[in-house]
């Protein structure tokens, strides 16, 4: 069993308890982030004259050895070492010798492990922010492909007024911007680097902490050499904003999935992306939203673990912090793979778009703009309102909707009724009349689809 602390000891940790608390398993995928800042340690360590140039050459290029060993196969991670940070430097030190030795010097494994997972999580958060664009990007196809799609938006899952799917598309498109813009904040609020903290209370050594911080694409040092080393803010706001995503595909995916039902009938999923019954012939099931649905419980279990984990813990470093990594790796693995499975999702899949305006037809979408009919009439809106509602007792009853009721029948309803009532309450003059700032209309969701493509290349 490798240890980096073993002087202090008399005898060898027991087995099970070394297995226990060994984190080699799972930090083991920070074997990039440690050399780099391993890197950017012994470079600042040689600049201001701890250790020699050559000593940083030998170092540096031992480092890269190993990085491109791991990369290429040739070396491989073993269970003999209790974490990443000792296997780097033990293998280092097999390779190199005394040099070796000297690159912990002004370093605990507390700022080293938080260096790291500030490096890890910096770069999860730009590859999380490039997926939900590239999702964006999806999205606004379907945008610009339905532009005058009707169909029945929704209150209480009652169908309420005519949308289009551009809009209601629109509105997971704005959804995904505020994702973006969080991970955006949480970027730059963590980008701040932890190195030359040492264990709590910073080192004797005169290390060069703005040198690690600039080498390393940070904008300044930690404040703080114990919060330093004790700060998981970064991930909980990260896993939060995980959920948050996640959230936002779960709603998705259950509209998805009842626009795929025998009921609705809105949309058709690719057979690439559908299962079948292993007894019903005749099934086409929506697994993929399904299961992405499904995944949003174990990210947000992710999020609630940590904030359990932190609730506690005293200043400064305790190990309680290595419960860090497993959570928020499988919650970046999981949304990220939801990400792309959701993605090629909704790429691949075709809208009912007659089923689609039928249904906002049949659902007395147009009933607002029914009683706003009689409202330029003369007629006052609660008055309006209680002949309208007459009017859909009525075409319920005639098994009708409202553009199918005769001149005589609606006449019957009101003598306000005219021949015009037809324009006025059919899909396309109802979504046109809405021309307010974020409203289904076309020129309205014409200038939102500009702007929205201005955003994703900017």
């Amino acid at each position: 069993m490798a240890q980096l602390w073993g002087g202090r000891f008399t005898k060898e940790t027991d087995k099970n308890v070394y297995l226990f608390n060994a984190s080699i398993n799972f930090d083991k995928r920070l074997y990039k982030q440690d050399i780099e800042g391993s890197i950017a340690h012994a470079t600042m360590l040689s600049r201001q004259g701890i250790i020699s140039e050559e000593e940083k050459d030998s170092i540096v290029k031992g480092l890269n050895d190993i990085r491109n060993e791991l990369e290429n196969g040739t070396l491989e991670i073993t269970e003999e070492y209790e974490d990443i940070h000792s296997f780097v430097e033990a293998k280092l030190t097999e390779r190199i010798g005394d040099a070796g030795k000297k690159l912990h010097t002004g370093r605990s494994r507390n700022d080293q492990v938080a260096l790291d997972m500030k490096l890890y999580i910096r770069n999860a958060v730009d590859e999380t922010d490039s997926r939900v664009k590239e999702l964006q990007g999806a999205l606004l196809k379907i945008m610009e492909d339905n532009l005058d799609t009707y169909m029945p938006g929704f209150t209480h899952m009652q169908k309420a007024q005519p949308v289009t799917l551009a809009h209601h598309t629109g509105a997971y498109f704005e959804m995904f911007i505020r994702d973006r813009s969080r991970l955006s904040d949480i970027r730059k609020r963590m980008n701040t680097c932890p190195l030359g903290s040492g264990a709590l209370a910073g080192t004797t050594y005169p290390l060069d902490r703005d040198f690690t911080a600039e080498f390393l694409g940070f904008d300044a040092p930690t404040g703080n050499s114990m919060d330093s080393v004790s700060d998981r803010d970064y991930i909980i706001e990260y896993l939060d904003a995980l959920s948050i995503i996640m959230m936002h595909l779960s709603r998705f995916c259950e509209e998805i999935i009842c626009w795929n039902s025998n009921e609705y009938r809105f949309v058709e999923i690719d057979d690439g992306f559908s299962t079948g019954s292993s007894i019903m012939p005749q099934k086409k099931n929506p697994d993929i939203a399904e299961l992405v649905r499904g995944k949003t419980g174990r990210v947000y279990g992710a999020l609630m673990g940590m904030l359990t984990t932190m609730k506690g813990i005293p200043l400064a470093y305790n190990k309680d912090l290595q419960e860090d990594k497993e959570g928020v790796f499988d919650a970046i693995d999981t949304v990220s793979e939801c990400l792309e499975m959701f993605t090629g999702m909704v790429v691949t899949m075709k809208f009912r778009r007659d089923v689609m305006e039928e249904s906002a037809k049949k659902g007395f979408t147009n009933a607002t703009d029914a009683a706003d009919y009689l409202v330029r009439k003369g007629m006052p809106f609660r008055d309006a309102h209680s002949v309208i509602g007459r009017l859909v007792l009525e075409c319920i009853d005639k098994d009708k909707s409202i553009e199918e009721m005769s001149l005589e029948e609606l006449k019957e309803i009101s003598s306000m009724f005219d021949e015009d009532i037809y324009e006025a309450v059919s899909m396309k003059t109802c979504v046109e009349r809405r021309l307010t700032k974020g409203a289904p209309g076309h020129k309205v969701m014409e200038e939102a689809v500009e702007a929205y493509k201005k955003y994703l290349a900017g």
